[in-house]
């Protein structure tokens, strides 16, 4: 869990970011959770649109995604889900708290 101080962090960092990618009617398949956990460890902190004519709501979408990958939901707003899961891979720049 984050603080509140690292998690307006996370979101003002967040605020620059373009989404990755977006969940719509078809939902969460295995390819999206796949591409989410390569982007997610190169990244550390990545952002997800919820399309409007998604099946569930953004926070829905934000556990099973959070969960699917093993990363910590930053925050939903509107149809934006903002996910942070520190990585292990070597040589990527870590987002300091």
């Amino acid at each position: 869990m984050f603080t509140s101080k690292q998690r307006s962090n996370l979101r003002s960092i967040a605020s620059t970011l373009e989404p990755i990618m977006q969940v719509g009617k078809g939902g969460v398949s295995d390819n999206m959770i796949e591409s989410l956990a390569l982007a997610i460890e190169k990244r550390e902190l990545v952002k997800i649109s919820v399309l409007q004519n998604a099946d569930d709501t953004a926070e829905g979408y934000a556990l099973v995604l959070a969960k699917a990958v093993g990363a910590e939901v930053v925050a939903v707003i509107g149809k934006k889900i903002i996910l942070y899961k520190r990585s292990d891979k070597q040589g990527v720049k870590h987002i300091e708290f």
